[in-house]
């Protein structure tokens, strides 16, 4: 499964070359230089509407896969591209001016556990090809894009614009948790004590869960997708097995074997029996959850002829659990962990 089949965003496409996109970016910048439309008086531009906190750590240092990127001052324009980096700008007390919404959910662009956080309605962007221009036009002086794909000439195009806090190393193909997006993010609104306490918050849930059913302590899991193309499974270092991980659950070794440089990797319908494991989890993507049920060779798989396998049909805990994000890991444990200890009993 590639990025834009498992993951199913509403990218906006545009056919213009990163160089014309540099070059419309760089004129639109000198406009709204001339134009000198940043009012003190503006209350969008203030602190309590974008940015968070009015005192901060500053200079703030974040290190990324690019090197490490100085925060001079408190931003106060936020713009959030990356898979979750608008809620956990929320969750520390940040507005952000634009955003990205990679499910898509519509509205402000986040799920039901940050319903009603924003005060003023963000501009959506693009999500696989964010729209340059548009990003420049809001004037931010803080653009995050911490869970993306990491791809060099989407940063060096953002950072033209402002300074930008990509993926961390290693955090190529939306490989980055929860508690490091949290903590980048904290870092660069200069916030670094609220984003350890939010984590300190959500790690005791997991603890608290992974207590209260010991039963998944080395139980094996398969987290797989289906999309129109085919079946697929996640690999360790993406944010749906780090969440079952830290519940105790193994990933399955027989596709952890296979794993590559993405988030996942595919499983021909020849081949379903990889997926067989003490707990076996789907997700529709693009399709009816009945296509997967229904599906006579998923049904042969040795866990789901068992009663051991779930296929998740509430679009909202698939959405949790795939967001990952300090916000939707609480919500998801409150969903999926009864639904996981139900199937792993049998």
């Amino acid at each position: 499964m590639n990025a834009s089949a498992s993951r199913a965003p509403r990218a906006r496409r545009s056919r213009r070359t990163p160089a014309l996109l540099a070059a419309a970016v760089a004129a639109l910048l000198v406009g709204v230089t001339a134009c000198g439309s940043s009012d003190d008086s503006d209350t969008s531009s203030s602190p309590s509407a974008s940015g968070g906190a009015s005192e901060g750590a500053f200079p703030a240092k974040v290190a990324t896969k690019f090197g490490e990127v100085t925060v001079d001052k408190q931003p106060k324009r936020i713009v959030a591209l990356g898979w979750g980096d608008a809620e956990t700008v929320l969750a520390l007390g940040g507005q952000p001016v634009g955003a990205s919404d990679w499910l898509p959910f519509g509205g402000d662009g986040v799920g039901p556990w940050a319903k009603g956080m924003y005060d003023k309605s963000p501009q959506l962007i693009g999500t696989l090809e964010p729209e340059f221009e548009k990003i420049a036009s809001l004037q931010p002086d803080l653009i995050l894009d911490t869970k993306s794909s990491g791809d060099q000439t989407r940063y060096d195009t953002l950072k033209k614009i402002a300074p930008t806090v990509g993926v961390p190393k290693g955090g190529d193909q939306y490989k980055i948790s929860w508690e490091q997006q949290t903590t980048m993010i904290a870092a660069a609104m200069g916030v670094p004590d609220k984003g350890k306490e939010l984590i300190a918050e959500t790690g005791k849930k997991f603890e608290a869960a992974a207590k209260a059913h010991p039963e998944f302590k080395d139980a094996t899991i398969t987290l797989g997708s289906r999309t129109s193309e085919g079946y697929g499974a996640y690999v360790g270092g993406t944010g749906r097995v780090d969440f079952v991980e830290r519940l105790g659950f193994t990933n399955n070794p027989a596709i952890e074997a296979k794993a590559g440089e993405g988030f996942s990797v595919p499983v021909s319908k020849e081949n379903l029996d990889l997926l067989d494991a003490d707990l076996v989890v789907m997700t529709p993507i693009g399709i009816p959850a009945k296509d997967i049920g229904d599906d006579p060779l998923y049904k042969a798989v040795p866990a789901v002829k068992a009663g051991h396998s779930l296929v998740f049909d509430d679009q909202g805990i698939s959405q949790a659990f795939a967001t990952d994000s300090v916000l939707s890991v609480s919500y998801a444990l409150e969903k999926v962990v009864p639904l996981f200890a139900e199937k792993v009993k049998k």
